[in-house]
């Protein structure tokens, strides 16, 4: 019979709960190098697909439109990134793996925080092959080291934020095999509707107005302008309130069905 978990635990000791369970993760991750295919193989086929086969119609080349596809490319990738934390989540607990988590003394949410922070390797891996692949392609920088730096800290960190929603998905849901597809339709309208591919100014006025609040269209302004060039604080604000939000949100969230569906 399963200890109770210890319920008075302080905030710092929870976090660390979460780092260690997070080391975990990674351990994990690199033992099972193919569990990254989705996060490598996925931002070159988007470049590909997205610079050679719009780039001529939307910015006159390819060239041209890698520059300014890739920092919002980036930002799309980091989304799709998160989609993995809740299935992965999903499929330790219908294997059994939490009955153990529940009988050692840690705080209740090191389990998810662990799987969260985990998935940064995710994220430095999705952004390191798009980077890569598009400095192959023609793609520069046009800032110096610390914005970049600043552009995908700020990527990552967004990211962390959203894998909340993945993690209240994966809660939710019974089968691993039904988080991706429940979370597509809550990733799809965020990033394509958004100005990742064009500018909100060749949009309809309903949509524009969408576009113009979207956190990842606030992610994408701030990422060009970090890379490419130009006004990036309000933006990058912006996409930081965001991700506190939607983390505020869903944190609880995430927690509270974790509870019900574990005991």
């Amino acid at each position: 019979m399963s200890t109770p978990t210890t319920t008075h635990i302080s905030p710092g000791l929870a976090l660390r709960h979460g780092f260690a369970l997070a080391g975990r993760s990674i351990t994990k991750t690199r033992k099972n190098p193919e569990s990254l295919l989705d996060v490598t193989l996925q931002p070159i086929i988007f470049l590909l697909l997205f610079v050679y086969l719009f780039g001529g119609a939307l910015a006159g080349s390819p060239e041209q439109y890698l520059q300014l596809l890739l920092p919002g490319l980036m930002v799309q990738n980091i989304a799709f990134a998160s989609l993995g934390t809740g299935m992965a989540l999903c499929t330790d607990i219908s294997k059994g793996v939490f009955d153990r988590f529940r009988s050692m003394p840690i705080a209740r949410s090191a389990p998810l925080v662990g799987a969260v922070l985990g998935d940064v390797v995710r994220f430095v891996v999705t952004l390191a092959v798009l980077i890569v692949f598009a400095v192959i392609l023609g793609f520069r920088v046009q800032t110096d080291p610390g914005r970049f730096l600043v552009a995908v800290v700020l990527m990552i960190l967004f990211g962390l934020c959203l894998c909340w929603v993945s993690v209240f998905v994966g809660m939710l849901v019974k089968s691993p095999q039904a988080v991706p597809g429940t979370l597509v339709a809550f990733i799809l309208p965020l990033t394509f509707g958004s100005n990742v591919f064009v500018s909100a100014d060749t949009m309809p006025g309903w949509l524009r107005g969408w576009v113009e609040i979207n956190p990842v269209s606030h992610l994408t302004n701030a990422a060009r302008g970090l890379l490419l060039g130009g006004e990036w604080v309000g933006d990058a604000v912006w996409a930081f309130v965001w991700g506190v939000a939607i983390a505020a949100v869903f944190f609880p969230l995430a927690l509270r069905a974790y509870r019900r569906r574990v005991g």
